[in-house]
């Protein structure tokens, strides 16, 4: 099997299952632990779906897709925002599916996994990214982001609710 194949082949049943937990996560809790944080310098769960969807956004929407740049980066980590249970289900849910879909269209096209699609942008001034990153490199950054803020808010919503079901 080609390692480009064979790499996006692993990916997906990890964002797949990442989707899986933090969906049922979301479930089990309320709408108050969603906007809850441990301490003034920290974030909730709200800020943390903001800050998925955001990255989501920028590294995914806005670069293939050609969606405009609609990013507030320092909202995403403003204290106290406001965020329902749905609507952080839905902002969780639907950054998932993009990241699926794309994984899905590189499936289709391995070839594009050591292309360099932030060559013909300005400076890129943000995170783990520069203009010669390739997707493969990207695809990396995003799954690490991706689970280490999902493991925030496993550990948020064991705080608040304690056990939590995964069946």
């Amino acid at each position: 099997m080609d390692l480009a194949l064979e790499f996006i082949e692993s990916m997906l049943p990890k964002f797949r299952s990442e989707m899986r937990g933090i969906l049922k996560v979301i479930d089990q809790i309320s709408e108050e632990d969603i906007i809850w944080s441990p301490n003034a310098d920290s974030n909730s769960i709200a800020n943390l779906i903001a800050h998925i969807r955001g990255c989501v956004h920028s590294r995914i929407e806005q670069i293939f897709y050609n969606i405009p740049d609609t990013r507030d980066r320092d909202k995403e980590f403003e204290r106290g925002l406001k965020m329902s249970k749905e609507e952080a289900y839905q902002k969780a849910k639907e950054a998932f599916e993009i990241i699926i879909e794309y994984l899905e269209h590189l499936k289709a096209n391995p070839h594009l996994l050591m292309s360099q699609p932030f060559l013909h942008l300005p400076p890129l001034t943000y995170s783990q990214v520069n203009n010669e990153t390739t997707v493969l490199n990207l695809m990396i950054a995003m799954l690490r982001e991706i689970h280490y803020h999902t493991g925030q808010i496993v550990y948020i919503a064991k705080i608040r609710k304690g056990i939590l079901s995964w069946d």
